[in-house]
């Protein structure tokens, strides 16, 4: 993890809790963790690329990007050839490349990343694949505490 040049974020279940509201009209909202936001920046200061790569199209998370400034990629239906051509693109090796999701459609992004993550409430088989787990469920601060540990691993 000491040599990340590249994160990529799931959304929901990663910066989400994994719930979604929804009022009588449709719209959606969901909760996300300042913490997380400022985790965003943290590792920004580390020269770490960031990028949302989601399932989902959605509103809510292209306003969070746009309010994290990193890039988002929805609508994605495999993941996995999304990150290696955003790392091909970006001139960045696999192996430099981190994963965070929690369910099954990232798992194919979590073995090809170099580092695969997870928030601590992952589907087993995420779990089970990632290298770095979180302590913290999707939400909860998952971002934050991986910034701490990114800046006391480069701090060694």
């Amino acid at each position: 993890m000491k040599d990340i040049k590249l994160i990529a974020y799931d959304f929901d279940g990663v910066m989400t809790d994994n719930h979604v509201y929804v009022d009588e009209n449709g719209k959606e909202s969901v909760k996300v963790n300042r913490g997380d936001g400022l985790g965003v920046g943290l590792i920004k200061k580390l020269g770490i690329e960031q990028v949302i790569i989601s399932t989902e199209v959605n509103n809510v998370v292209e306003m969070r990007a746009k309010k994290l400034d990193i890039p988002v990629i929805h609508g994605v239906k495999d993941k996995r050839i999304i990150l290696i051509k955003y790392c091909e693109e970006r001139g960045i090796e696999l192996k430099d490349a981190m994963f965070i999701g929690n369910d099954l459609n990232d798992l194919e992004a979590i073995e090809a990343a170099g580092v695969g993550g997870a928030p601590a409430d992952a589907e087993p088989e995420i779990l089970k694949a990632a290298r770095w787990i979180s302590a913290k469920k999707g939400g909860d601060g998952v971002i934050r505490e991986l910034a701490r540990v990114l800046f006391e691993l480069r701090s060694m």
